[in-house]
Formats: C-alpha cells, structure tokens, sequence
C-alpha cells in the first residue's frame, strides 16, 4: 500500500534566532561564573600580601625602636704623653710632712749577720765586747755633747766607752726624753763583759744632777770579748768575709724594707744605705782554731710619695706647666744620687739635696668625669670645639649610636669614655 509521502515527513521547525543584544547578555552571564572560578583559585593571596606588608612594617618600626633603645655615644681617648731626659736634677727634700717642699721620710730597719771561719797560727789573743746603746736626755731641752771614749757604768758593774762623738738631743716639748744611738766597747778585755742588755750611767756625771737624767740601754746584748789563746785570721780573711757578711746582710735588710713600702710610695734602689761602724765589726776567737764574724748594721732609705715626687719633676722640667694630673709609669727606673752623703749623719738627717737621671715618661690623665659631663646634649658637631679645651688628650675617636643622630645623648649613662692609657 502505497504511503502517503506526505505523511511521513516530519516537519521540522526552525529555530528563531535571538536578537543580538540578548545574544551578548547570554554571553556575559556565561562568563561571570568562569570569572568567578578563576578569581576563586587562590582566594587568601591578597590577604597573605597584606600580612607581609604588616609584618615589614612592624620589623621596620622594632628596629627603630631598638635603635633609641640602646643609643648613646662612645668616644675612645688616647692621652697626651711626653718623654723628657732629666740630666742629674737637682732636688731638695725635708724630713717633714707639712714642709712645702718635697717631703721625704727614712725607713730605719737593724740587723745583723756572723759566720765562722778558720783560724791560722794560735796566739794569746785579748778582744774586747762590744754592742750598741741608746743614751737618753731626760735633763733638759738642750743638747749634750759627748766625747768619744765617754765612760759608761753598765748595771753588771763593768765599765764600757762610747765609740765615737755624739750629741745627744734636749728633751721636746711634750716632756719626751731626747736619744740617740752609739756603739760601745768593753774597757778590758775578756769574756766577763760579755752581757745580755744592761743599764748605764754616765760616770762623768757622777756627783752631779745629771748623773740620774743621763741615762742608756743596750740595744741587744754585748758580746765578743776574749780573752786566752786562739787562732789568728789573716787579714785578708777578714776583710773578705766581712765583705760577704756586709752583702748578705744588705740583701736581707733591703728585702724586708721593700716589703714594708705603703702603697703610693717610692724606694730607689740608690737612695738606700748601709751603715756598719767598725765597732760593729766583731771577731770572736773560739778553742777549737776558729774565729765568729759578727756584724750588725742599719740600712736608712730615703721614702718618697710617689704623686708629691711625680707633680715636683712636672714642675721643674715641662715649660709652662698648668698643674693638670699626670703619672710616670717608669718612675722606679730613674737613678738617684745622693749629694754629700759621706758628711750626712742618717740616724737624724733632717733635709737631703739629691739629683735624678734618666728619661720619664710623663703621662698626662684625663677628667673623665668632667669631659662626659661637657658633652651632654651637645651637638655632634661641637665635638672637635669641646676637645680642644683638652690640652692633655692627644686623639680622640667618636662614634655616636643610631648613626644618624647629630647630638650627643642628655645622660651621662650613655656616654662611654675609653681611655687607653699607655704601659
């Protein structure tokens, strides 16, 4: 059966197109949502640039903060210093603290050193005792001389004589008993003199009112006499083992003086002497061919404080000098010389005349104190301005903290001064 054609065709309706305008709309409303996806990749990466930024902001303003924290300035000094050559200098000193001169005191330290040696041919030998005393004025304020040789009454009823010419000083005038030191010997011969520390009267004085305000005491005991026979030591062996005694007794006595020196005080190995009497000189023959050397001495040193001594050689040697505080570091090395020292009598020296040589070096100290106090507030440009009214400071390097400040800090607290004083 034939189909109707017509029939199975199927009509088909074609599609209207859309005005341009709506076509364009369509358009847009299918791209906001791939916008959208795209700006949805990575939605915190405008914030993580914010935070960074916060973050350097707050590093920045910490360490600006931190800067102010820990400013200030500090400035490194280095002080002014002058070698000059003292060619033997004159000085004077006094034994008196008060004198405006220079000062001195004297160190006084005794002692004594013996050895035995051998004796040579045997001899009848007659040595008299020997030992050293303090005779005392307790009479008046006037001084009393007394010849060499002056008899002495001892409380063992043997009689002794002076060794040499003294002058034994008056009373002060706080009633004090005036004093002074002498060597002794026995007027015989013999073991018999030989004593522990005795008392004495002035036989001259006997009868008298100074026989009881004249009066002396042994300084230790009296010793030496012989009297019977002994080996007799040559010469040469005496003078050569008072030679060693006379040099082991100055080590020893120097030694323990240098370890009584206060602090700030000077000592010169050259402004020390020994003093040995040939009264302190004693040989002492024994039975058996040998002979004792005795020797007893006083060594006197000449003290000096060290900053009175430092500010007189200021005086005499730098041109025009303002009085500023200085220092010898090398004070110790200068040789000192005493003047006349065969005609000074150092159990009661009163006034020395001396001379120092060599080449201090003289340091000039810087007022800390005073040049942080000048530099408060100041501007960084007033530094050079200020150092110059520092004569004594030679360079001075300033580093002022954070850099680019233009003046000094208002508290002493941060400022910091080094001074790099020389060794």
């Amino acid at each position: 059966m034939s189909r109707n054609l017509l029939q199975d065709m199927v009509k088909v309706k074609t599609p209207q197109r859309m005005p341009i305008k709506e076509r364009q709309m369509e358009t847009e409303r299918e791209r906001i949502p791939t916008k959208l996806k795209q700006n949805n990749k990575n939605p915190n990466k405008g914030s993580k640039y914010r935070i960074y930024f916060v973050a350097l902001i707050s590093v920045i303003s910490l360490l600006f903060a931190l800067s102010f924290l820990f400013s200030g300035a500090k400035v490194t000094i280095v002080p002014k210093v002058k070698e000059i050559p003292l060619n033997n200098e004159n000085l004077s000193a006094a034994k008196d603290s008060s004198t405006p001169d220079l000062p001195f005191d004297l160190v006084v330290i005794s002692g004594e050193e013996n050895k035995t040696i051998q004796g040579g041919v045997v001899k009848d030998v007659a040595v008299a005792a020997t030992g050293t005393i303090l005779i005392y004025n307790s009479y008046n304020s006037s001084p009393q001389v007394l010849a060499i040789d002056t008899r002495l009454e001892g409380s063992n009823n043997k009689i002794y004589k002076t060794s040499k010419k003294i002058t034994v000083p008056g009373m002060t005038k706080d009633g004090k008993p005036g004093s002074i030191e002498v060597g002794i010997y026995a007027a015989g011969a013999g073991e018999e003199y030989n004593s522990g520390p005795l008392d004495f009267k002035i036989l001259g004085f006997q009868g008298t009112p100074k026989y009881s305000k004249f009066y002396g005491r042994s300084k230790g005991d009296i010793t030496g006499g012989f009297k019977g026979k002994s080996s007799i030591v040559s010469a040469l062996d005496k003078t050569t083992a008072v030679s060693e005694l006379k040099a082991t007794l100055e080590t020893k006595l120097l030694n323990k003086a240098t370890g009584q020196i206060p602090s700030g005080f000077i000592l010169f190995k050259d402004a020390i002497f020994l003093s040995i009497d040939d009264q302190n000189v004693s040989f002492t023959p024994d039975k058996d061919n040998t002979t004792l050397v005795n020797i007893k001495g006083t060594l006197y040193g000449f003290l000096f404080d060290e900053k009175k001594l430092t500010t007189k050689i200021a005086q005499d040697i730098i041109d025009n000098y303002d009085g500023s505080e200085i220092y010898i570091p090398n004070i110790r090395d200068l040789a000192f010389t005493l003047a006349e020292k065969e005609n000074i009598s150092f159990a009661d020296v009163k006034s020395i005349n001396f001379s120092l040589s060599g080449t201090p070096r003289i340091i000039w100290k810087i007022d800390e104190a005073k040049f942080t106090a000048d530099l408060l507030n100041k501007k960084k440009s007033d530094f050079n301005q200020i150092l110059s009214q520092y004569p004594n400071i030679d360079t001075a390097v300033l580093v002022i903290r954070p850099f680019w400040k233009t003046s000094f800090p208002d508290k002493s607290k941060n400022i910091q001064i080094i001074v790099n004083y020389p060794k």
